[in-house]
C-alpha cells in the first residue's frame, strides 16, 4: 500500500505552535488550504533547526536570484495561532526545503517518522507549498513559541524547571 501523502499547494495559511505545559509542549506544524487542515506533530528542536535552515535558504535564494523581492518575516500573532481541530496526521522524522522559481514558491517537505529497521518509503509525506514570506513569518513566529518554555540555566545550559532544577556544575545544589 503506497504511503499518504498530502499536498496542500499552494497554502493559505502555515503555522506552528505547542500546546500543554512548559517541559510538557507538543510541537505541531499546521498548514491549511481552503479545503484541507494538516497538523504534524514535530519536536521543539526541528521547529529551531527548520527557522536556521530557512533563513539560510533565503540567503541562498537571493544569491541566485538577486532581482527576488526580499521575504517578510512579519506576522500577527492571533492570526499564528493553531487551529482547532488538533489532529496530527504524523510525527515528523525529516524535514527538507525546496524552491520552484517558476511559481516563486518555497516547498517544506516533511516525512513521517519511522521505527527502526522500517522502510522510510512507506511513511507518510506532506508538502506544504507556501511564499517565501509565509515561511519566514511561520519561522519568526516558531523562534517565539520556543522561546516561551522554561528558563535556561546559565551554569550548565538545561532547562530550569518550576520546582528547581539540578545543576551539575554547581555540584548538584538546586537552582
Amino acid at each position: 500500500m503506497p504511503a499518504k501523502e498530502y499536498n496542500l499547494k499552494p497554502v493559505n495559511r502555515i503555522t506552528t505552535g505547542a500546546i500543554g505545559s512548559p517541559g510538557k509542549r507538543v510541537f505541531y506544524i499546521q498548514a491549511r488550504t481552503a479545503e484541507q487542515l494538516v497538523t504534524l506533530t514535530v519536536e521543539k528542536a526541528q521547529v529551531q533547526s527548520l527557522a536556521i535552515g530557512v533563513e539560510q535558504f533565503l540567503v541562498d535564494l537571493q544569491e541566485r536570484y538577486p532581482d527576488l523581492p526580499e521575504a517578510s518575516g512579519d506576522y500577527v500573532e492571533a492570526e499564528m495561532e493553531l487551529e482547532e481541530p488538533i489532529e496530527p496526521a504524523f510525527r515528523v522524522g525529516q524535514i527538507g526545503l525546496g524552491y520552484d522559481e517558476e511559481t516563486d514558491l518555497m516547498v517544506l517537505v516533511a516525512r513521517e517518522l519511522m521505527p527502526e529497521g522500517s522502510d522510510p518509503d512507506q511513511g507518510a509525506v506532506a508538502r506544504f507549498w507556501c511564499t517565501r514570506s509565509q515561511l519566514r513569518a511561520m519561522c519568526h513566529w516558531g523562534i517565539e513559541v520556543a522561546s516561551r518554555g522554561r528558563p535556561i540555566c546559565g551554569n550548565c545550559g538545561q532547562p530550569i524547571d518550576p520546582e528547581g532544577h539540578f545543576c551539575p556544575k554547581r555540584n548538584g545544589h538546586r537552582r
